[in-house]
């Protein structure tokens, strides 16, 4: 059976709430996998929240991984049967990270540290992510991370593409001024790689910042095949048809309009982008 179901969990977060913000995944994912998702992603620092105000503040709420969550994460999903993506600060000695962790039944299974930072937030005070990217396998399912700003940097999700991912996921904490990368970039992530492409938001407000939801699950043409294009609190699903996506080749008309999104590639003329 190629078919693997997936689901992203748009939710509200609370700041410093980490036992409340447990508590509402839990509920979620018990919801998520009474629909059939193997695979249930909540948004960028689903844990914690995200508008700490400076190192001091944000330090007390960061954990190692694997850690305390982790391994609660990890029961659920030995008792649902399930694989979680979630968002927490990772703390790493005197350094704290914007991570997500990937968690199966057995445990972590893939940890991500947020790679690009912006002025905002939190992120004013996390370390820049010294890990390179990575795949990892969810069942059979081949998942790569990314971190909100990560999904304006089209590098970071080829890199995953050519190391063979089926899907990408991006939880994410999009403040107004991230509709375009909503709207859009997106969908283009998943057709420029020919990738399943999940980008999860939260909704609500922290400290006066908003976050704008829209949260999106795309096909590996582009196309959204769902969407929560609101403010409110919502949970998509998708079924990930693993044959299509593995398969690069696009016959549009046989022997006249065929493309393949990595043979076609031109690596020696790309040299520019890592000088």
């Amino acid at each position: 059976m190629s078919n693997f179901r997936i689901a992203g969990v748009q939710m509200d977060v609370m700041l410093a709430g980490k036992q409340a913000n447990l508590d509402a995944m839990q509920h979620w994912l018990r919801q998520t996998t009474a629909e059939g998702a193997r695979l249930t992603v909540f948004p960028e620092c689903a844990l914690t929240g995200y508008c700490f105000d400076s190192l001091e503040e944000a330090i007390p709420y960061a954990e190692s991984v694997p850690g305390p969550a982790t391994k609660t994460v990890a029961e659920w999903c030995r008792e649902l049967n399930a694989f979680v993506v979630f968002g927490l600060l990772e703390r790493d000695g005197e350094r704290l990270f914007n991570a997500c962790a990937l968690v199966g039944p057995e445990g972590v299974i893939g940890n991500y540290r947020k790679i690009h930072l912006p002025y905002l937030g939190v992120d004013r005070f996390t370390t820049l992510g010294d890990q390179p990217f990575a795949v990892h396998q969810a069942g059979p399912v081949r998942v790569g991370m990314n971190i909100c700003y990560d999904g304006a940097f089209p590098e970071s999700s080829r890199v995953m593409a050519l190391d063979r991912a089926d899907l990408i996921v991006l939880p994410t904490n999009w403040p107004p001024g991230a509709e375009c990368t909503a709207d859009y970039v997106i969908n283009t992530r998943a057709m420029e790689n020919h990738v399943y492409y999940l980008a999860v938001d939260r909704v609500g407000v922290e400290r006066g910042f908003s976050f704008i939801g829209k949260s999106r699950l795309c096909a590996p043409n582009g196309d959204s095949l769902a969407s929560a294009d609101h403010t409110d609190p919502a949970v998509l699903y998708g079924d990930l048809d693993l044959e299509r996506v593995r398969d690069k080749k696009v016959v549009r008309v046989p022997g006249k309009h065929e493309i393949h999104r990595f043979d076609d590639r031109r690596p020696e003329m790309y040299k520019r982008l890592s000088e």
